[in-house]
């Protein structure tokens, strides 16, 4: 059973002059005709879909055709729709119809007008607010829409096209959202279901729409609510949440979002100085700073490079308030460590200079700048402490040097081992729990040495370089004999201590040596903040530099 009724093969017969067709052959051809026009309709169906169109056009047809090889219809290239009529007396059989065209009156037609040259050419869109009275302008009636729906014309009657802005149109929950959630920001910060809003920021996948609404409140209120701290950090954790969106493209808003961060990293007042911790608003801010460079700095190159700037002229400026500069600290220092290195370490020494002053109680005399000054200080010591820590880890990492068996006298030097019943099975947690006593081999009677009186960790060390076996001492020469094992786990000790020293000798010139030019920074470092900076040195690294 064919979809082409018996019909149509009767009429597409008689329209090439075959009249006498009989019912049979046309029930017999129709089957035939429907998968030749399926298969051309599929090839159609192709070209129209490698053209990279989703409306079927008499080209693609013609480009079926020759695929086919068949010879394509003649006449279909009119760009408008085709139309069809009904037959009379068919009800389910159509016909395009076809006018018959005189060349005659083709050729005496008159010619059409010729289109205008391709030119640029300038105008005044306004000067000075006012809009010139020129034909290139729209008048000021035309822009005002139109109340039938019609397109308006100007004085020589020429249709005029105004694009009006488009309005961009939300549902209903959409809007309740928005409301909801700006409502929770002003109002209800510290309550458990703003809490939940925010989870709802950072991961629901509708809320797309509602950026550039959430961007625009977010710079309307920070620039109108500097004095609400609460407010203001409500606004920055909204911002934190949709940038942890992954359904959400926010890189399109950033140049609106960014001055509202800034803002509020290095403002020079936030809150209330005295009740208010806006060390945490600002600690906060430069962690968002970071995510945001993190994030899109491959999109935009010049984001990193433009906020490096700002900060830096922020905590350069001395005419800046000391909570402004704070600011600036920590947002370097969320940067990285390079950022550190390269921008905020060959400006320390001045500004700790500029800044001691302030740290004084002799020369300031006011408690909140003086605990302000004490704030950038520790900024600037753990931004520091960050940078020579991030230094010192790209070396090969170092074991911890032992507790020190070993220290100088006028006598040979044996480090002996508890007496233990069973002493190969003796666990290494048993060891390390029960440091060895030690004992030292004089002349006289051996005696044990009580850890309260042992050397500094320096000497130790120095004297484990020195050489052991000191030949003017004669170990029988002790009034107890040293025991064969003693011995052996004395000088295997010795053999460890040796390798790592020889260790130890074989980085440091590689340190000091390498562009980075770490040791020289932790001396330099050491001269600015005294002591306070080896918290930031693990013991393996610190070793080497002591």
């Amino acid at each position: 059973m064919s979809v082409v009724p018996k019909e149509t093969i009767e009429v597409i017969a008689q329209s090439i002059g075959i009249s006498n067709l009989t019912t049979d052959a046309a029930l017999a051809l129709a089957p035939d005709v429907e998968y030749r026009m399926r298969e051309i309709m599929q090839e159609a169906i192709k070209c129209m879909r490698h053209s990279r169109r989703t409306i079927l056009t008499t080209d693609d047809v013609d480009g079926a055709l020759k695929l086919r090889n068949v010879e394509p219809l003649y006449g279909f290239v009119s760009g408008g729709p085709l139309r069809f009529r009904r037959a009379i007396g068919h009800r389910d059989l159509f016909y395009i119809d076809d006018k018959d065209v005189d060349f005659k009156e083709v050729i005496e037609a008159p010619l059409p007008k010729a289109p205008l040259d391709t030119a640029v050419l300038c105008h005044w869109l306004a000067i000075d607010g006012v809009q010139p009275v020129i034909p290139e302008n729209a008048p000021v009636e035309v822009i005002a829409a139109p109340s039938n729906g019609t397109n308006n014309e100007q004085k020589d009657g020429l249709p005029v096209d105004i694009k009006l802005p488009v309005k961009h149109v939300l549902s209903r929950e959409l809007q309740l959202y928005f409301d909801k959630i700006t409502e929770l920001a002003v109002s209800r910060s510290d309550s458990v279901l703003f809490k939940q809003a925010l989870v709802s920021l950072a991961t629901d996948s509708g809320l797309h729409p509602l950026v550039p609404y959430f961007t625009y409140f977010v710079a309307d209120e920070v620039s109108r609510g500097l004095n609400d701290y609460s407010l203001l950090f409500a606004l920055m954790r909204v911002v934190w949440s949709l940038l942890q969106n992954p359904h959400i493209q926010i890189e399109p808003y950033l140049h609106q979002l960014m001055p509202s961060v800034v803002t509020c990293l290095v403002a020079k007042r936030i809150g209330n100085r005295l009740v208010d911790n806006h060390w945490e608003l600002r600690d906060f801010t430069a962690k968002l700073v970071a995510a945001i460079c993190k994030r899109y700095g491959h999109v935009y190159n010049t984001l990193q490079t433009r906020l490096t700037k700002t900060l830096l002229n922020a905590l350069l400026d001395p005419k800046r308030a000391l909570t402004q500069h704070y600011g600036a600290v920590q947002g370097l220092a969320a940067l990285g460590p390079s950022v550190v290195r390269l921008l905020l370490l060959p400006n320390l020494k001045p500004y700790l200079h500029l800044l001691e002053p302030e740290m004084l109680l002799e020369k300031q005399k006011n408690e909140v700048k003086r605990h302000e000054a004490w704030r950038v200080y520790g900024a600037l010591l753990h931004a520091a402490g960050q940078c020579i820590y991030d230094r010192l880890k790209i070396f090969p990492p170092l074991s911890t040097p032992p507790a020190s068996t070993f220290w100088k006298t006028n006598g040979k030097v044996v480090t002996t081992m508890p007496t233990l019943p069973n002493k190969r099975k003796t666990s290494m947690e048993l060891l390390e729990q029960q440091p060895p006593p030690k004992k030292i081999a004089t002349d006289g009677p051996i005696a044990v040495v009580s850890t309260s009186s042992l050397p500094t960790p320096m000497q130790e060390e120095a004297s484990a370089a020195a050489p052991l076996d000191n030949s003017d001492v004669d170990p029988s020469s002790s009034s107890g004999q040293i025991p064969s094992d003693s011995r052996s786990e004395s000088r295997c000790r010795r053999d460890r201590f040796d390798s790592r020293a020889v260790k130890m000798s074989a980085i440091l010139p590689q340190i000091w040596k390498d562009d980075l030019n770490s040791g020289k920074l932790l001396v330099s470092l050491f001269e600015l903040f005294g002591e306070g900076i080896l918290s930031f040195i693990p013991s393996p690294e610190m070793s080497l530099f002591l």
